[in-house]
């Protein structure tokens, strides 16, 4: 088992509980409602031992931003965000800040991803936005190949390390959420020298499937599962809300944990949450990978 980088957890679903509401704008409300709310999130996730922060940038998209009338928003949106990840990573004293960006359309429907053209303008306007605050691009939950694509090859011009994170199939880990063998990303990360490979927001189950799959294949493997019991139908549009997911009652931050090491095992070195996981599953990761006495 190689050394182990401890990510944060899942951000979005922290603020929600934090703020009391699930709103259709998700994450993006608490940028605009509350901004300490955010700072205090990426706090926790520090002091509980994550080493990296991920900008709360997951739902500032210019589609998102633009069905709620907030287009005109989406820059200073996207630095606010960069400068609060910052000033908490400053704050802490150490760790990376990696500019998060999610699917453009819908997470979980890769088929409903724009062409790959406009993918990568648009995923190029995000990192030119983010490129002066952060230390490189954390791209989550992409389900296909040419969704996963778009998002490496916009943010590729910019010299930054990027971490491409795929979500796969609940049902069958080996295979990402399009249908196409997990494997098949693995040429695209050769191609453009992708830093870290991950496996995001899928059941723990389905991770602990797939992490073989890709390990020991010349890159960086990472794993962080969510914390869903499934994922809701008609969660596929711009007014859906998260409360239409809903949160496992078994798995707790010692049965993450247990997930965790099988991952390391298997050959993940960056290990963290997504969905549902918060500072108490990212303290139980590093007192466990890093003796951390928290």
């Amino acid at each position: 088992m190689g050394e182990i980088t401890i990510l944060d957890g899942g951000m979005g679903q922290e603020l929600i509980k934090r703020a009391g509401q699930a709103t259709p704008l998700w994450s993006v409300q608490a940028l605009l409602d509350a901004p300490e709310l955010v700072r205090a999130v990426h706090d926790d996730f520090f002091a509980a031992g994550a080493q990296v922060a991920t900008v709360n940038t997951y739902s500032v998209r210019p589609d998102r931003l633009s069905h709620h009338g907030l287009g005109d928003q989406f820059a200073a949106l996207q630095q606010l965000a960069c400068r609060i990840a910052v000033e908490a990573r400053d704050a802490h004293g150490s760790g990376l800040v990696l500019g998060g960006m999610a699917p453009l359309g819908f997470s979980y429907r890769p088929e409903l991803a724009p062409p790959l053209e406009r993918a990568v303008e648009v995923f190029s306007q995000m990192a030119d936005l983010q490129a002066p605050f952060v230390d490189g691009y954390i791209l989550e939950t992409m389900g296909s190949v040419e969704e996963a694509r778009g998002a490496v090859m916009g943010c590729a011009t910019q010299g930054k390390p990027v971490w491409l994170s795929v979500t796969v199939s609940d049902e069958d880990g080996t295979r990402l959420r399009s249908g196409e063998p997990l494997v098949d990303v693995l040429p695209l990360c050769e191609e453009f020298g992708v830093a870290v490979l991950s496996l995001n927001c899928s059941f723990p189950e389905a991770i602990t499937v797939g992490v073989p799959e890709v390990a020991r294949k010349g890159f960086a493997i990472g794993a962080y599962a969510n914390g869903f019991t499934k994922i809701a139908d008609g969660f596929d549009n711009d007014n859906a809300t998260v409360d239409m997911l809903s949160a496992r009652t078994d798995l707790g931050p010692e049965a993450y944990l247990e997930f965790a090491k099988r991952w390391a095992d298997a050959g993940a070195t960056v290990i963290g949450g997504c969905c549902e996981v918060g500072p108490d599953h990212i303290r139980a990761l590093a007192r466990h990978f890093k003796g951390t006495p928290v």
